[in-house]
């Protein structure tokens, strides 16, 4: 859930323009937008608030578990940079804000602690049991990777506790207060494990030169790009085929279109540094959230 690392050309943060605020202060302000990781926490924000959507939720629902997914991303990114600061400052990161001196860790830290105590109330708006399943998702997922967890051979744990427990904070809360179904718990930890592999492929040099050896740096570069591979295709044919029902020709192509990504995103020689095998990730979880979209109200 909180991707990232690798010595990246650095585009600094658009300036923005505030009238009456200092131009530094906007500078600092772009440079945090740009540490919160923003590709992935807006994708997973994205998918989850379609995701109720599309499984019962009011309006107000929707709001309330876009509002607490955001808040939760948010601070797991802010909390990956700050984490990482001495590794990425060692390792010559220009696309880190903090790396280059644009950002203090400490004002990621705390923007990460402020985002995460948001998230409790936000989490809330949808009841007891639905607030208990995210938080852990973010805390346990997330925080627990970042903190812990990325430098083990369990690091892969976290990805699958937090994009697992998505799908059981919209179910768990109203009108359905019920557990997901198996397959779509299922098909969201495969997802962020996948996501995982391939997040990791460009950074494994850099890693291992600084002391990371979570689960992909000490399998290697061949076997994580494999992993990754059969993880997520075997996540998009448990939602094609697992789900109650017939299982229709928008889903097949919808399962073709995603395995495309997923081969495209791992069997070539990507460049150096090359963000292509994120992305494809994140296509090929939309993909298989469309099939979780298209299923509706089977996934409670």
């Amino acid at each position: 859930m909180s991707p990232h690392d690798r010595r990246r050309d650095y585009l600094a943060p658009v300036s923005l323009y505030l009238p009456g605020v200092p131009v530094r202060a906007t500078h600092r302000f772009a440079a945090l937008l740009h540490s919160c990781h923003p590709e992935p926490t807006l994708a997973v924000t994205a998918f989850v608030t379609a995701l109720a959507a599309t499984s019962g939720r009011g309006r107000g629902g929707v709001v309330a578990v876009g509002a607490a997914v955001l808040a939760g991303q948010l601070s797991i990114g802010w909390c990956n940079d700050a984490a990482d600061a001495g590794r990425d400052g060692v390792s010559g990161r220009r696309d880190k804000p903090i790396a280059t001196g644009a950002l203090r860790p400490r004002t990621a830290s705390t923007a990460a602690v402020v985002a995460l105590v948001a998230c409790v109330p936000l989490s809330l708006l949808s009841g007891l049991a639905a607030a208990a399943v995210h938080l852990t998702g973010v805390i346990a997922g997330g925080w627990a990777y970042n903190l812990v967890l990325k430098r083990t051979p369990l690091s892969p744990v976290p990805y699958a506790v937090g994009f697992a427990s998505l799908p059981a904070f919209v179910t768990l809360g109203p009108p359905t207060h019920a557990w997901p179904a198996w397959w779509a718990v299922v098909t969201s930890a495969l997802l962020g494990v996948g996501a995982h592999w391939v997040n990791a492929l460009p950074d494994i040099a850099d890693d291992l030169a600084t002391g990371v050896r979570g689960l992909p740096q000490r399998l290697g570069p061949v076997a994580c790009r494999r992993l990754a591979l059969v993880t997520m295709l075997t996540a998009v044919a448990i939602v094609t085929v697992c789900p109650p029902g017939a299982t229709g020709v928008p889903a097949w192509a919808c399962a073709t279109a995603a395995g495309c990504a997923a081969v495209m995103g791992t069997v070539p020689r990507w460049p150096e540094g090359s963000r292509w095998p994120f992305r494809a990730a994140i296509a090929v979880a939309g993909l298989a959230v469309v099939q979780l979209l298209s299923r509706g109200s089977v996934i409670a």
